[in-house]
């Protein structure tokens, strides 16, 4: 990601983990802070400016576990809702700000 970022002659600018996102766990019942992996200026194709706040998780981490016995699926379950919870405060920080949250998989940084 870091690569795509330097090389890409569109954008403009990057940061990793530079800011926190509010959010609130059902986990633990606390409020908790999120630091997105990227934010990055990119010039679109008109021209124009957008902001992006970028995510980068295995594909596995971003699906509801499967149902399944033992301590493992508990554990995959209290990342996913944590998970969800960060995706849902940064969906909503971005729109509140004009920007747009992506969660990038490896499904889409190695086509």
């Amino acid at each position: 990601m870091c690569k795509y970022l330097d090389f890409n002659e569109n954008v403009i600018k990057w940061a990793s983990e530079e800011f926190s996102i509010p959010y609130y766990s059902h986990v633990d019942n606390k409020w908790h802070r999120y630091y997105p992996d990227f934010m990055c200026e990119i010039k679109d194709k008109t021209g124009k400016t957008k902001t992006y706040v970028i995510e980068v998780k295995p594909l596995k981490q971003t699906k509801q576990p499967e149902k399944k016995n033992g301590k493992k699926y508990l554990s995959e379950m209290a990342r996913y809702s944590i998970n969800k919870s960060k995706w849902e405060a940064a969906e909503k920080f971005c729109d509140e700000n004009g920007w747009t949250f992506k969660i990038l998989t490896e499904k889409e940084l190695f086509k």
